[in-house]
This record gives C-alpha cells, structure tokens and sequence, in this order.
C-alpha cells in the first residue's frame, strides 16, 4: 500500500499500556502513514513507540513531555500535519474501543467528500456499559438543538476524519477543546463553520481490564466538563441561530448516512 500524503492516522495516547502497540499495529497494517501522540504517558508505552518507529519510516511518534489533554496532543500533531502538507487526519483512540478495520473505507470517504467531516456512528455490542450509552444520548440531544439539527451523528465517538486546515481554525479560536470535551465540540464548531457532516456505522467495543482495556473517564469530573462545554455551545447558539437557520432555509440539511 504506497503512503497517502493528504491523509493520516492519528492516534492520541495517554497511559494505554501494551494495547496501544496493537492498535498502532492494526492501523499500520491498513493505511500508512500513522502518526502517534504520547501525551504526557508514564507507562513506558513512549519508549516502546519510539523504538517501533525506528524500524518504520510511515511510523511517527511525538512524546509530549507532561499530560495536556486529548484535544491538546490531537492539535499539536494537525500543526505539524499542516505544515507537512496533509489536509485531512483520521483520529482514533489508542485503547482498542475503535474498528482500525474500517481506516480504508473511512478514508475513502473523505477522499470522495473533501469539504465534509467524516463521522463514525456507534454501533454498540453488550459490552457497553449502559451509564455511557445514555450519557451520549444527552450530548446527542444537545448537540442536535446547538445545531439545529445539522446531522451529527453521534457527538463523543472520536473515530472521524477531519479536514485539517478547518479543524485547527477553530481549535485556535478557543481555549477550550484541549480535553475530554475536544470530539463533541469539534463537531459542533466544524458544523458552524459549514463542514458538512457525514455519518457513518462503526462498531464499538470496551475491552475488559482483564484484556487489557483502559478507560481514563471520571465519570463526575468529565460529564461537568461536558456539562459546562454544552453550557457555552447552547449561549453562543442563542446569537448564532439567525444565521444557522438562514442557512438551513436556503439549502438541504448538511448532512449525509451511508
């Protein structure tokens, strides 16, 4: 498979231990380049990417010396994604929750819509735990009205392809976007600016600790940052809507399920 020079994997990583080598891995084997971001781990999962990425020239590992957030290791890796020439970045979580065997198709897509932001749709197995189905279906809902319903699909999967230039406009205009808040904001600010959102299934599983799975979610301290990042999204919608639903009369909904 010869390297894609517009499009790449990005895989942001905080303490995932030794799952990480196999989702990095699984990525590798289908697209290349692949590029990963270790924010801040103390897990040794650093020097063990480093030392993979010597033996392979489409493997880049960034280590980002203390921990910023997902959002933060996310731009730190478009900035320099833009200034080597790429224009789009497939991110996906580095603890084997997302399908790596759906990197091609989803590439695909944004190859065929350039303009649009290339959502995957949950598809959840019994091993979901049902407190975090239901908290999604909340930010859905509220993601649907801050929007007026402009076709977001699914609001916190992070496994998506973003347009690069116009997902680092809008990180550079906030100060927020830097944690566990950066996915459903993301979406919510790229459909403002007029990013097409298209939606597509994906299936989703949460390994169990016992194989390896990881989940750094606090369940208090990461639904009040939702709660506040839906807060700010909801009162600057109140100024926005004219113009949002001005251009929804003009035209279709933007959006678009394969």
């Amino acid at each position: 498979m010869p390297p894609s020079r517009s499009h790449l994997v990005l895989i942001p990583s905080y303490n995932t231990g030794p799952v990480l080598y196999d989702t990095v891995a699984a990525a590798r084997a289908l697209w290349a380049p692949v590029w990963v971001v270790l924010d801040g781990s103390t897990d040794g999962t650093a020097a063990g990417m480093v030392e993979r990425a010597k033996g392979d020239p489409e493997l880049k590992v960034f280590v980002l010396a203390r921990n910023a957030g997902k959002g933060a290791a996310v731009l730190h890796a478009l900035e320099l994604a833009r200034e080597a020439g790429f224009s789009h970045v497939l991110t996906m979580d580095a603890d084997g929750q997302h399908p790596a065997h759906l990197i091609p198709a989803f590439m695909q897509a944004s190859i065929a819509r350039p303009e649009a932001m290339i959502l995957g749709r949950p598809v959840f197995d019994d091993s979901a735990p049902l407190v975090r189905v239901r908290g999604r279906q909340i930010s859905n809902w509220w993601v649907g009205l801050e929007t007026l319903g402009a076709g977001i699909g699914d609001s916190l999967f992070g496994f998506r392809v973003y347009p690069i230039a116009a997902l680092v406009t809008v990180m550079r205009s906030q100060t927020g976007m830097r944690r566990f808040d950066f996915d459903p904001e993301a979406a919510v600010r790229l459909a403002w600016l007029g990013v097409v959102p298209v939606n597509l299934d994906a299936p989703v599983v949460y390994p169990r600790p016992e194989d390896g799975g990881v989940s750094h979610f606090h369940y208090g301290r990461d639904n009040l940052l939702l709660a506040r990042m839906h807060l700010r999204l909801t009162l600057e919608f109140l100024w926005r809507w004219p113009a949002l639903a001005w251009r929804r009369w003009q035209r279709l909904p933007p959006y678009q399920d394969c």
